[in-house]
């Protein structure tokens, strides 16, 4: 990040964190342990950082899906956390740890930063790399693990979808990646489409503002590693038949474009036409975007009003069922749930009353019996917002089979029985997942022969654009 602009950055972003990359030779505190971490679970330091991340004790890890990646990646117990730990350079290391603080500070869609651990070295006394820590992103899927399962033949447009809202927002924010690929990102179910986290940050750069050129440069990038990455699963015959990998690539592209018009175009009314702004305020609104500020000026020509949005959030939707129940889900989760809390208060004759009392009764009365019926054994793979809105999908194609009602309870058993199981990923596939992902792996063992953690002398080091 170029210093004379972090006088023009969101001060959250500036004063996210204290850890700073250092690419200067190793000092003598660099031959000692350290720990930086946002987390203070004292078991951190009981972990065995003197071993490589992929010689560590079985009885320490959790057997979850891993994307493919160029280091080698492992999910850890921490007392009651999971923690993904990631063995790469110091400076890289800390460099993305900082990256990382800033973008969680914006509120931008990201894994959490939880530590950086440096000067770690083997029983021999040899350097190992440094170790990047971030918090599991619960319920989250890397793309193969997705594709692995049976999904709908739309699969591949929504996860694009999803890629798209992520791209648009940190771009807004400043943010360029340099590095846009479907494994670089985790995807949570949203309702009938996904939500996309930023998962590698290695490559980017947070700026005040992007350049077009920076913006195309890495949409043109994504789309290119996109259709690789789709001709890869096709070669795997884990892409329907019927997808086209360019069509899809080319689709990124034109999503992108799509929605960053409607969130930054600034357009011109009459001043008899002031109804205009609300109704591009209620579009963005349906795009699950709150406008927080609008800047109007006159045109030239003195008879017209040039309108654009300025400051532009995500999470319309989800910030008000967090308000109205306390619930934290995602955006198409969020749209879900209040659509059935507006149901609720009409079958009840409630419209005059207050909604945040009647939410607190839709919430006694419907989705907590609800949500309480997930098996023990699935807790951990479906949200319950999820799974309230795929039971209701459920329910609704029951009674339109039946050709009436059906009871709620009817319908959770229903869909226990004949839809959940898909959650489950085989263990066989899990294992073909994760000896995939760590086939990538570039930086393993044969790392620690080198130069310590001199980055020259790394071929695996990141390279940023700026």
């Amino acid at each position: 990040m170029d210093l004379t602009e972090s006088s023009q950055m969101d001060p959250r972003a500036v004063n996210a964190t204290s850890v700073e990359a250092d690419d200067s030779a190793e000092t003598d505190d660099a031959q000692l342990l350290q720990i930086t971490s946002a987390s203070s679970n004292p078991q951190m330091f009981m972990l065995p950082w003197s071993l490589p991340l992929s010689t560590w004790p079985q009885d320490l890890l959790v057997n979850l899906p891993r994307g493919i990646s160029r280091h080698v990646v492992r999910f850890v117990h921490v007392g009651d956390d999971v923690y993904a730990m990631k063995e790469i350079t110091r400076s890289v290391a800390e460099r993305e740890y900082e990256l990382l603080r800033r973008l969680q500070k914006l509120e931008l869609p990201t894994v959490t930063p939880v530590a950086v651990v440096t000067g770690r070295h083997d029983s021999q006394g040899a350097p190992l790399e440094a170790i990047l820590v971030t918090q599991h992103l619960k319920f989250s899927l890397p793309y193969r693990a997705l594709f692995a399962r049976n999904l709908r033949p739309d699969t591949a447009e929504r996860l694009i979808d999803a890629l798209a809202v992520l791209m648009v927002r940190l771009h807004l924010a400043g943010f360029y990646w340099g590095d846009v690929s479907l494994s670089n990102v985790l995807f949570l179910r949203d309702a009938d489409a996904f939500s996309a986290f930023l998962v590698d940050a290695e490559t980017g750069d947070l700026h005040a503002t992007l350049t077009d050129g920076q913006r195309e440069y890495d949409m043109d990038l994504a789309r290119t590693n996109i259709i690789g990455e789709l001709m890869d699963l096709n070669s795997g015959e884990l892409l329907p038949k019927d997808v086209d990998e360019v069509s899809v690539g080319n689709r990124l592209v034109e999503r992108y474009h799509s929605l960053w018009g409607a969130l930054t175009d600034v357009e011109d009314f009459n001043p008899d036409e002031m109804w205009k702004i609300e109704k591009r305020i209620n579009r963005l609104n349906d795009l699950g975007f709150d406008v927080d500020e609008l800047e109007m000026k006159t045109a030239p020509d003195g008879k017209r009003i040039l309108v654009r949005p300025r400051v532009v959030d995500a999470g319309y939707a989800s910030r008000k069922l967090l308000r109205l129940t306390g619930l934290d889900v995602q955006e198409n989760q969020a749209r879900r749930l209040l659509n059935d809390l507006d149901a609720y208060r009409a079958s009840t004759w409630r419209e005059g009353e207050e909604i945040e009392i009647v939410a607190t009764d839709w919430m006694r009365e419907v989705f907590e019996p609800t949500v309480h019926m997930i098996p023990r054994e699935y807790r951990s793979q479906i949200e319950p917002a999820q799974f309230f809105h795929e039971v209701l999908d459920h329910r609704w194609f029951l009674a339109e089979k039946a050709g009436h009602d059906v009871p709620m309870a009817e319908a959770v058993q229903s869909y226990i029985k004949n839809v959940l199981p898909q959650y489950k990923l085989d263990s066989e596939v899990m294992d073909d997942i994760n000896a995939e992902a760590d086939s990538g792996v570039i930086d393993d063992d044969a790392t620690y022969d080198q130069a310590g953690n001199d980055i020259e002398n790394d071929p695996d080091a990141a390279v940023w654009s700026h």
